[in-house]
């Protein structure tokens, strides 16, 4: 005959935190409940399972070798319910920068879900600094790798940032290709001006202080200016590579910066089926010669 086994649970954790009243907090129970479960454990088994002293409790040496069991077998069967949880779970989230959200993602996602009908996807706003952990996320898109123990990073694509301009743009402004010309022309910053001017003084430039122009605070609004004929842009071209395509933009001079930068694709190395398919289908998305 087996002991309750809810009494068994409250049991396990007792004897591992050496308290009952800790145990009622891990367990999201009363301190009294605790109490009453061990009792009807002791009454159970005919014998005291812990000491009762001043200071609180103490396991008894009789009982010591189940509590090392049941932690065990706990254990185990926690890391094999995850594993099947992972091994069935068909709905992941996928956190991603919004530039590569909006560019990149969200227009062929359909695709995705249309070959993986069993598969729900949940696409958040990641923020640029967060690492996949943070998010509680199952896929992470964004700017820099994440090195971390146990994490799969996947680079996609370069952030290296070149000067762009709409047709619009140049029609109204005139022929715009010298680093003197792109000095003189009207600049988009995003969220700061250094990249502006890191880029005229990579151009043989002396960069006036302060840089003018209107100031976006993020890449979404900077290049919704750009095409709109605004001003130049410094955007990374990669993630524009389906305006620029398109004729939308044109990019004005090879001198870049930002080259040694990188957009990546992040997942856990223990991911699931639908992870891995998910991930399979991006890489191919943003590179469909070599994903």
């Amino acid at each position: 005959m087996t002991p309750p086994l809810g009494a068994l649970r409250v049991f396990e954790a007792a004897a591992r935190l050496a308290s009952f009243s800790r145990a009622a907090d891990e367990l999201h129970v009363t301190h009294a409940a605790v109490s009453h479960q061990i009792r009807l454990l002791e009454e159970w088994f005919g014998r005291p399972l812990f000491l009762r002293e001043k200071r609180g409790v103490r396991l008894a040496p009789e009982a010591e070798r189940l509590a090392e069991i049941l932690s065990a077998s706990f254990e185990r069967v926690s890391a094999e319910a995850e594993a099947l949880k992972q091994r069935t779970k068909s709905e992941i989230t996928v956190a991603c920068i919004p530039s590569i959200a909006t560019r990149w993602l969200i227009p062929a996602l359909g695709d995705f879900l249309a070959a993986n009908a069993d598969i729900t996807v949940k696409v958040v706003y990641a923020m640029a600094a967060q690492r996949l952990r943070e998010t509680g996320c199952d896929v992470l898109i964004t700017l820099g790798a994440d090195t971390s123990d146990g994490i799969g990073c996947e680079r996609l694509f370069s952030r290296v940032n070149r000067p762009v301009a709409s047709p619009r743009y140049l029609e109204r402004r005139g022929s715009i290709g010298t680093p003197d010309e792109i000095a003189a022309a009207d600049l988009l910053h995003d969220e700061t001006t250094r990249h502006w001017q890191h880029w005229l003084t990579k151009a043989g430039l002396s960069p006036r202080r302060p840089l003018g122009g209107p100031v976006f605070q993020d890449f979404n609004l900077l290049a919704t200016a750009a095409i709109a004929g605004h001003g130049v842009a410094l955007c990374p071209v990669e993630v524009c590579r389906r305006e620029i395509e398109n004729g939308d933009l044109i990019v004005l001079s090879d001198i870049a910066v930002l080259e040694d930068e990188s957009y990546f694709l992040i997942s856990k190395l223990s991911r699931q089926k639908a992870v891995s398919a998910f991930c399979a289908w991006f890489k191919a998305v943003v590179n469909p010669v070599t994903g």
